[in-house]
């Protein structure tokens, strides 16, 4: 079974999280949430979800997917933690697959992880990419790196994520199983 870490901070995007983790969760993928700290850990609109884990006990090696949610102030206290860096980089090095969602690719970019590749990005923040290639679409994949828009893809964000794991077939199916249109 593949085994995907979130990483929430302070300032998440609740959608953006708990879409993808229910997502690959119904798909029968193992999803590791992780926080900064052990502490309950509250999103934008103060909905505090418990970390299994904290970023610190992460391991690349033991990993397929890290996914980081948007939310302005929980994407910038991902970019401001070392640790964060350091996990996306080893995945990256592994060529492991890495996934971000509405502000969360400005943090890629900041790690200089979206060097050469194409993705995408909340509308407004497009400057906050480069020097990736910024494509206009709800879920852009790029080797091992899937990108999306915002709250409003982060379904079809979720979906995206199990194929990669899981195959398209079983991302079908999960999508038929909740009524999302997929593919």
């Amino acid at each position: 079974m593949p085994k995907v870490a979130v990483l929430l901070a302070e300032g998440f995007e609740e959608v953006e999280a708990v879409a993808p983790i229910d997502v690959l969760r119904r798909a029968g993928v193992e999803v590791v949430v992780a926080g900064l700290s052990p502490e309950p850990v509250a999103s934008a609109r103060g909905v505090k979800i418990v970390p299994d884990t904290t970023v610190d006990q992460l391991r690349a090696e033991e990993l397929d997917m890290v996914i980081l949610p948007g939310g302005a102030g929980g994407v910038e206290r991902l970019k401001q933690d070392p640790r964060v860096e350091e996990l996306l980089k080893n995945m990256q090095e592994k060529n492991k697959l890495i996934g971000a969602i509405c502000a969360a690719p400005t943090a890629l970019a900041k790690f200089g992880l979206l060097q050469g590749k194409k993705a995408t990005v909340y509308p407004s923040l497009v400057e906050e990419i480069k020097p990736a290639q910024f494509i206009d679409q709800s879920v852009v994949e790029d080797q091992n790196v899937i990108t999306s828009q915002g709250p409003g893809t982060a379904l079809e964000f979720g979906l995206k994520l199990a194929e990669k794991l899981l195959g398209r077939e079983k991302a079908t199916e999960v999508a038929q199983r909740m009524l999302v249109p997929y593919g």
